[in-house]
């Protein structure tokens, strides 16, 4: 399986860290910050908060790649670290689309946009549940993001910075929305067809 290019990026670029005293789960909780920061700038409906929120928010998902990274390097891989990650990813998700629901209405989805963003929201958060439990079923790791020539389809949101500086988060918003709601409904099926570790053993 080939490694993600935004994750062999963050390989390299917290390799200076390894000998310090910065955990992975302390890059965890910054990523989960500039996460809520960026969802509240987003949130005030601003062009130049938003372009702020956009830069925040990619570089905090990218950030969510350098604490797995670095817990390889110093050794530090822990059941916790990994699941905090993954709880993170999904708030992180659910907070971007709640703040540019509630900040763009005045969009092309008008006062639609806040139901939007809570039902992509509520979709991210029920799509890292049933990984979860799909993979907990399976005796294995949550995730399982489909990949192609060194991108996981979850790299699409770092499309929110471009896209946001050029003008078009309206329709960004449309098309991430309707993505996670779509992922959601993928994760399902991928939960509904695992079977337990021990059920899938037998003959």
């Amino acid at each position: 399986m080939s490694i993600p290019l935004d994750q062999r990026l963050a390989r390299c670029l917290v390799k200076p860290l390894s000998r310090s005293p910065v955990t992975p789960n302390q890059i965890t909780a910054l990523s989960l910050g500039l996460a809520l920061a960026a969802g509240a700038l987003f949130s005030t409906g601003g062009a130049r908060a938003a372009a702020w929120a956009a830069g925040l928010f990619a570089f905090g998902r990218f950030l969510d790649h350098a604490d797995g990274e670095l817990a390889r390097l110093q050794g530090r891989a822990s059941r916790f670290g990994y699941y905090f990650d993954y709880a993170v990813g999904a708030v992180s998700s659910a907070v971007l689309f709640v703040g540019i629901g509630i900040g763009f209405q005045q969009g092309v989805l008008g006062q639609w946009s806040v139901a939007a963003g809570w039902a992509a929201a509520a979709c991210a958060l029920i799509a890292m549940a049933l990984g979860v439990e799909a993979d907990s079923r399976q005796g294995g790791e949550a995730g399982g993001y489909p990949a192609l020539w060194g991108f996981e389809l979850e790299d699409g949101i770092y499309l929110v910075a471009p896209i946001t500086w050029l003008g078009g988060l309206d329709w960004f918003f449309i098309l991430a929305a309707s993505g996670q709601m779509i992922f959601c409904l993928w994760m399902l099926a991928r939960y509904l067809r695992a079977e337990p570790a021990a059920a899938a053993a037998e003959p």
